[in-house]
């Protein structure tokens, strides 16, 4: 493709030429396939998830082939495989004994082959049409993305969808297949000599003497570590979502890239339902109901951090209040830790070294600080700061603590992914024997929580992974414990093994929205690590008892109150509860003259707590009760000479039910009562 200054515009796909890399970079690649070592065709046994045991050949049975030998339709179903409880390419040849599972679409691990294999279709139409040099294109848990650098600083714009969707047609009818191969650093280099954006991370992520693998379909060439699809054509539906900017790397002040991302699917009907989906998405975006509502901002002077005006306020702080509230009943004391530490702290912790990137740094009388970016160590500094008998525990510390987190520029989004933000943080400090009935109760007041919003939840415990702190013993006692949490909850959970952190098993939660999307926000973590980094003892009930470590438990329900925020957001589409909602009562006088009375009701709701406003301008009363209904107030009280004379207001809400004449003592009970039922 030669290079010119205009971006080119084709009539038809078959119009588009090819760009001069492509045909070294595909001869390449077929020399080093034909090097590919082969495996011995030994005899192999072969085990399905029912226990039958199949037969088949190194080498030559692929996990695609024994599908077919079940059913044509379960090969076609079928996405990816796992082996050995590993992702597997379908069409890549077994190589010894192994258990197999075939993964259809419908599962997460298929999603991702089946995105992650489109992404390299889009990656192809890129290259195709812009000569693009491809950087990367994972999926994104709702599609996927490719990044590549354009010539002559072009850009993408929604005209040059069709054009790519076109492109992708008619690659996914030619059936290109996935070929997989193995290439040494030196190889990779060659490969993709063309393109310095690969030629970095070839270098810096491969050692020297490393390999790496690679994928190909049609003239799309690609590091990948796969697995992928058999061939384009599994493809039946693909449309180009949006196109944006993105760094390289994600770093500020790098390569500006372009973004395009896809979405696509086995089938038409189901990209039928995602446009809708999307579009009733959309409608609860929680940045346009911010915007809509006049809840929050995001402005360029402080990138990351929101800006909450009054009313998003009032949502904010009523949270904030609510678990604030429910934690002192449960027994947590509310602490108050700095927002700037020397970085020692982080050292002692070991999140200086491992999450450095994230933290901002500043200098204070010539000495390395911190703004910090989790409240645990300045809990334990709490805990040790004074002596600790065994009658203190269980010590339940809770803190509303301003976080800082360096996040990439390119990865901020709204309140879900933010630099500054608050987290409903507990740490609880506990023996050994008191983590099951803490995990209960943690438990408890999740479910308690979450309920009172509506979320639907899962549970997930991960446990002790390869790498560990800690004797064996302790950790298979306090996985038993968090096994007998979660049996005492009632409800189905998820044996995640091996995934635990290296101190300590964990729960995680993952909450359920009004669209069926899922979150993790709640998560609960016992940890063996900071009380031995911090050196934390308490006094035992023996004083021939060598000072004993607590255990320390991580919890969190809201996770960042910012994007609890945001998930409540959507959720709830914008129609706040009325405990919650920042827009309670409209007071609407019929004539002006009734204005004195409006404003003698809104003093008395508003010393009672409610978020009230009096609509005192010249529109008619449907215009009044019509733009309060829009502003989704809760309640419209309307107020004439009837309701003068009878000291009470006549109701209607958001819905435009009418709930009729009540007197204004009737109204604060009715609202009490609301406000206790969290509704």
């Amino acid at each position: 493709m030669a290079d010119t200054a205009v971006k080119p515009v084709y009539k038809n796909v078959q119009s588009v030429p090819a760009p001069d890399f492509w045909k070294e970079r595909v001869d390449k690649f077929e020399k080093i396939l034909a090097a590919q070592p082969k495996i011995e065709g030994k005899a192999i046994k072969i085990t399905l998830p029912d226990g039958s045991v199949r037969d088949g050949a190194a080498g030559e049975t692929s996990p695609l082939s024994v599908a077919q030998s079940i059913s044509q339709g379960l090969a076609q179903a079928v996405v990816v495989a796992r082996v050995n409880g590993k992702v597997w390419d379908l069409q890549r040849p077994l190589e010894e004994d192994c258990s197999l599972e075939l993964v259809k679409f419908d599962s997460e691990e298929g999603r991702d082959t089946f995105w992650h294999s489109s992404a390299h279709i889009l990656g192809w139409a890129m290259e195709k049409l812009y000569g693009a040099h491809l950087t990367h294109g994972p999926p994104n848990g709702d599609g996927f993305f490719y990044d590549g650098a354009l010539p002559n600083g072009w850009t993408v714009d929604t005209n040059d969808f069709k054009m790519l969707e076109l492109l992708v047609k008619s690659f996914t009818k030619q059936k290109a297949p996935f070929q997989r191969i193995v290439a040494t650093k030196e190889e990779a280099l060659d490969l993709f000599s063309y393109n310095k954006y690969k030629q970095y991370l070839i270098s810096s992520k491969i050692p020297d003497g490393g390999t790496c693998t690679v994928y190909r379909c049609g003239d799309l060439i690609d590091l990948c570590t796969g697995p992928h699809l058999p061939h384009t054509g599994r493809v039946k539906a693909f449309k180009v979502v949006r196109s944006s900017g993105a760094f390289w790397l994600g770093k500020d002040g790098n390569d500006v890239l372009q973004r395009l991302t896809a979405i696509s699917f086995p089938d038409p009907k189901l990209l039928k339902q995602w446009v809708s989906f999307k579009e009733e998405a959309a409608k609860r975006d929680h940045r346009r109901i911010g915007e809509q509502q006049d809840l929050f901002t995001m402005l360029p002077i402080a990138p990351g951090c929101a800006f909450f005006r009054p009313h998003g306020t009032r949502i904010y702080n009523t949270l904030l209040e609510t678990m604030r509230r429910e934690q002192r009943k449960r027994g947590f004391l509310e602490v108050i830790t700095p927002n700037v530490f020397h970085t020692d702290l982080w050292k002692t912790s070991g999140h200086l070294p491992n999450y450095e990137e994230n933290i901002f740094k500043i200098e204070i009388e010539k000495a390395e600080h911190a703004l910090k970016p989790m409240n645990c160590p300045g809990h334990c500094e709490l805990f040790r700061s004074k002596a600790r008998s065994h009658r203190d525990l269980p010590l339940r510390f809770a803190e509303w603590g301003v976080l800082h987190r360096n996040e990439l520029a390119g990865a901020l989004s709204g309140l879900t992914r933010v630099r500054r933000f608050v987290q409903d943080d507990a740490h609880i400090f506990c023996t050994m024997d008191q983590v099951e009935g803490e995990i209960a109760s943690a438990l408890e007041f999740m479910d308690f929580i979450y309920t009172k919003f509506g979320f639907l939840y899962t549970f997930e415990l991960s446990t002790r992974p390869e790498k560990f702190l800690g004797e064996v013993e302790i950790w298979d006692k306090a996985e038993a414990m968090l096994k007998n949490a979660l049996d005492g909850t009632g409800k189905k959970w998820e044996l995640n093994e091996g995934d635990g952190a290296f101190y300590g098993p964990k729960i995680d939660i993952h909450i359920e929205d009004a669209l069926r999307r899922s979150y993790q926000c709640a998560t609960i973590q016992l940890d063996f690590n900071l009380p031995e980094r911090f050196n934390l003892h308490y006094a035992g009930a023996s004083k021939d008892e060598e000072r004993p470590r607590p255990v320390m438990i991580h919890r969190a329900i809201y996770g960042s109150l910012e994007r609890f925020f945001a998930i409540v957001t959507e959720h709830l589409g914008g129609k706040w509860p009325f405990w919650l909602s920042p827009r309670q009562v409209m007071l609407v006088p019929v004539d002006p003259k009734f204005s004195d009375y409006a404003k003698s009701v809104h003093e008395r709701l508003f010393n009672e707590g409610y978020n009230v406003d009096v609509d005192y301008s010249g529109n008619t009363l449907n215009k009044k009760i019509r733009n309060a209904q829009v502003a989704q107030y809760n309640f419209i009280l309307v107020v004439g000479a009837n309701e003068v004379e009878n000291n009470s207001v006549n109701i209607r809400t958001r819905d435009n039910q009418v709930h009729g004449e009540k007197t204004v003592d009737e109204v604060l009970v009715e609202f009490r009562q609301l406000v206790d039922d969290w509704k």
